[in-house]
């Protein structure tokens, strides 16, 4: 067994009892390391220690528990391993800066930490060819654009912390509301079809320590109303990442970043390419009834 998947093995185990107490020399012994070389190498693996990826694990699962508003704030405390209600309550503050009462009161798309799919970081796959791990599908070809394709929307400056692929950070989603307000415009004020391709693009930021992200739909050439703006996906050669999940959440929060992770760091790093500075996230509709999207990465000539 390579040590990546005696690793994975104590992620799975974390998953399946995080309302347990865990111990680190019992999965140190799990993993058939010393308690200190375990540590070492899933901190490198996971980019968190293990005791801050179970506490992130744990609120993870508490946002979406809290969604279910007949079960107790104290019970779902006491199933996540929280010894009482002050503690569990000080914990969800730190870490998505609000209490869970007020998040049940007023729910919000939320970053949380991922489970890791460390597979994803040592698997190589052919072009064409689907690679199916952890509750996702997802495969890559090459694809050419002969004409750029136009889209219409807003862009927004964000902290690189949030930026897609990272999977680690946890706190408010900064692009949902981004999203809800386009929506909201998308027809009214832009005169754009209700079903017009989306896309969620990535792109450099003059700000330090920000990216860029653009929300926005396909359109026909012509100026953008005040407060928005025109962006086109340019001709070249393009590396796609078609993937699907088993909902939109799961889409957008766990998928998106497994696919890059997957793609970024095992993919274009073997087969030696280099893509230009944006990343196009194309999908049908970025709505919750969507389960599939698109990863654009333009090849560098």
């Amino acid at each position: 067994m390579h040590a990546w998947e005696q690793i994975q093995e104590t992620i799975e185990f974390i998953e399946e009892h995080l309302g347990e107490e865990l111990n680190i020399d019992s999965l140190a012994k799990m993993a058939a390391l010393s308690p200190f070389y375990y540590q070492r190498l899933f901190s490198r693996l996971v980019k968190k220690p293990v005791a801050e990826y179970v506490k992130l694990r744990r609120m993870a699962k508490a946002s979406e528990a809290l969604l279910q508003k007949e079960q107790r704030i104290l019970d779902i405390a006491l199933e996540l391993g929280f010894s009482s209600h002050e503690h569990f309550t000080r914990t969800f503050k730190d870490t998505f800066g609000m209490t869970p009462e007020e998040y049940r009161k007023n729910p919000q798309t939320l970053n949380h930490m991922t489970k890791p799919e460390l597979l994803l970081h040592y698997t190589l796959i052919d072009e064409g060819v689907p690679l199916i791990t952890d509750g996702i599908v997802l495969e890559i070809n090459r694809r050419e654009i002969a004409e750029p394709i136009c889209f219409m929307g807003a862009k927004q400056d964000v902290p690189i912390q949030h930026l897609d692929g990272l999977g680690t950070e946890s706190g408010i989603d900064p692009l949902d509301a981004l999203w809800q307000s386009f929506h909201k415009q998308k027809q009214t004020v832009l005169g754009l079809s209700e079903d017009a391709e989306e896309v969620g693009v990535t792109l450099p930021s003059l700000e330090e320590g920000h990216f860029s992200y653009f929300a926005g739909a396909k359109s026909k050439t012509g100026a953008a109303p005040d407060g928005f703006m025109n962006w086109e996906l340019p001709v070249g050669e393009y590396i796609v990442c078609s993937f699907e999940a088993e909902n939109f959440e799961a889409l957008v929060m766990d998928a998106i970043y497994k696919a890059q992770q997957y793609i970024y760091n095992t993919w274009l790093p073997n087969h030696k390419l280099q893509t230009e500075a944006f990343c196009a996230e194309r999908y049908a509709s970025h709505s919750p009834k969507t389960t599939s999207m698109e990863i654009w990465l333009k090849l560098k000539k």
